[in-house]
């Protein structure tokens, strides 16, 4: 059953990412889907573009991090949008990581995007592993690691992908989250059983 099947308003959602070589980009347009598939009306747009957040009921940011950081796209976004992504349902997540377990290390976020996913009432971010392959790497250092080490290849897990934005989808379609309190993880957890 979608929202508009239930009689409820079809919630909008914006999946905002920023993204070096792809990777990031590839991962927040399945989100898109995913949370289309569960009746929400969806924009999947770059964060660089500067979307308005006050257009949608709910927002997901997602970033490429490198060397412990979020690309700079998607910190602009979020430090600029504070107040208006305080007032609705936010998710983060960020992607990146390669090698062995990548598809299931949680990455801590760097302390400026902690503070600011605390101060919109966020869980950290997600994190879901990135992708390092010759054709995609955008400088010498990247292209290197991905020709000559155990870092090359595809560590996204799409099942894992899916599964987060399917409990975004339920988390949303099962309850109508204050205006101002932003979200939790627990509280997906709670309104999800």
């Amino acid at each position: 059953m979608t929202i508009a099947d239930a009689g409820e308003p079809t919630r909008r959602v914006l999946v905002a990412y920023a993204s070096r070589m792809g990777s990031t980009q590839e991962i927040a347009t399945v989100i898109g889907e995913e949370l289309g598939r569960a009746g929400l009306l969806v924009d999947v747009l770059p964060c660089a573009d500067d979307p308005d957040p006050t257009a949608y009921d709910a927002v997901v940011i997602g970033s490429a991090i490198y060397t412990r950081r979020w690309h700079k796209p998607a910190n602009r976004y979020l430090k600029s949008h504070l107040d208006e992504l305080a007032a609705r349902p936010t998710w983060l997540f960020h992607s990146g990581p390669c090698g062995e377990g990548a598809e299931s290390e949680q990455v801590a976020p760097p302390p400026g995007v902690a503070k600011r996913a605390a101060r919109i009432g966020a869980a950290p971010p997600m994190t879901f592993g990135g992708r390092l392959e010759t054709e995609h790497a955008t400088g010498p250092i990247s292209r290197w690691m991905a020709t000559n080490g155990p870092l090359s290849g595809d560590f996204r897990d799409w099942a894992r992908i899916r599964a987060w934005a399917a409990g975004i989808a339920e988390g949303l379609r099962s309850t109508t989250p204050p205006v101002g309190t932003g979200h939790d993880e627990q509280e997906t957890e709670r309104t999800s059983e």
